[in-house]
């Protein structure tokens, strides 16, 4: 898809990722991975922070006890690397610059929802703290027979539960494991971050610095439709339903 032809389309849904994109919560990630691999006897990395980045914490469980050279403790060390970021995020959750002016006004032109990695409960409480849980229809996270990113079955099932066709709905993700994924299942992708690779560049629709930028909001409001004051109020009222 061209710039010219992203910038003319409306996604029939948007799904989020949560980590980085909606949450300010890659950085209590990687906090608490350091801490935990600290309290093992390992002294962190940023080529094993970069290559947690985006993984299900159960493989970054996995990694750390391959790091500590300890395979035995991979539950231990998973369990804990959970607790740890539940704690951090308790005491500071934060959005990201942009993400909630962007749900706002993706919402009342399309049913939204989240594609994570992170455990549901995690997923429910970061976004009931930042007050943007009613605005998602649904949250999707890897369970038995839904495998985590870079697997693209979350923005599939995401997709299907809003009713779409996935090459008819926008992801928007920071990570190349969530890119890789939504890019898999034939997601147009809006990505949000540091400038990425070549891999990264070459699967995004639209890559953006910050979902603050002036183009993605302008983007987003030009898609709202334009409804009377009755209309709207109902429009409203509705785009906060939830089936999830």
């Amino acid at each position: 898809m061209t710039a010219h032809r992203f910038f003319s389309w409306t996604p029939a849904a948007v799904v989020f990722d949560c980590d980085g994109t909606l949450m300010d919560t890659e950085r209590h990630w990687v906090d608490a991975r350091d801490m935990v691999l600290r309290e093992y006897g390992c002294t962190p990395s940023a080529e094993f922070s970069e290559q947690a980045r985006g993984l299900h914490y159960t493989e970054c469980g996995r990694l750390m006890a391959e790091a500590a050279d300890r395979p035995d403790l991979t539950k231990d060390m998973t369990d804990t690397l959970l607790d740890r970021f539940r704690e951090l995020v308790a005491a500071n959750p934060t959005t990201m610059p942009g993400a909630p002016e962007l749900v706002h006004s993706a919402v009342q032109f399309a049913p939204l929802a989240v594609a994570s990695n992170c455990p549901l409960e995690v997923v429910e409480s970061c976004l009931g703290l930042a007050g943007l849980r009613e605005c998602f229809r649904h949250i999707v996270v890897p369970d038995a027979a839904i495998r985590p990113k870079p697997h693209p079955d979350v923005y599939v099932t995401a997709a299907r539960l809003c009713g779409v066709d996935p090459g008819d709905a926008l992801a928007v993700e920071d990570s190349h494991c969530g890119v890789q994924a939504a890019a898999a299942a034939g997601m147009r992708v809006l990505g949000v971050g540091a400038q990425p690779g070549e891999k990264e560049q070459a699967l995004a629709d639209w890559w953006v610095d910050s979902l603050e930028e002036p183009t993605v909001q302008g983007w987003a409001d030009a898609r709202i439709p334009t409804q009377d004051t009755g209309q709207a109020d109902a429009g409203a009222s509705g785009a906060g339903a939830i089936d999830s």
